[in-house]
């Protein structure tokens, strides 16, 4: 497995396996009008350029297959994506792990879904508290968690 940064080149890819990764993984836990609305058919590209732009990326590949991609922002962990066959491989781990050094405060945060929970708190996040989330017209449930890094 190799990790590297991502590039504009990579959006089409990342787009898709972000769709399919909340549509079939996250499916156990969400309604399908909540995974609609949190990964929709269409989605803004414009918006994902820019946060490819501003953010920290990074992509996991095998033999130049895609299998997951996280971003930083900041001490914020935005993002962190598997594919569902590469799930249980480590994939997220190694991601998280090259993620977490690029963090820059003490500390990182990150918004895991109900199915992501497990993953962070085996990593050492604490839950710092749940939280709804309004996303175009549907409330989703999410943890507000934290990792001290030093």
């Amino acid at each position: 497995m190799t990790i590297r940064p991502c590039t504009a080149a990579d959006l089409p890819a990342l787009l898709a396996l972000f769709y399919h990764a909340v549509h079939t993984a996250c499916a156990p836990y969400y309604t399908p009008a909540q995974l609609s609305a949190w990964a929709t058919e269409e989605p803004d590209t414009a918006r994902w350029a820019e946060k490819l732009r501003q953010e920290t990326f990074l992509k996991a590949e095998e033999d130049g297959v895609l299998l997951g991609f996280g971003a930083l922002d900041g001490a914020y962990l935005d993002l962190l994506y598997v594919r569902p066959d590469a799930q249980g491989r480590g994939v997220g781990g190694v991601l998280c792990d090259f993620l977490e050094r690029r963090c820059t405060g003490e500390t990182v945060t990150v918004h895991a879904s109900r199915a992501a929970r497990d993953f962070f708190t085996h990593r050492g996040y604490r839950l710092v508290r749940p939280q709804q989330v309004a996303l175009r017209g549907q409330t989703l449930e999410n943890f507000v968690m934290e990792k001290e890094l030093i």
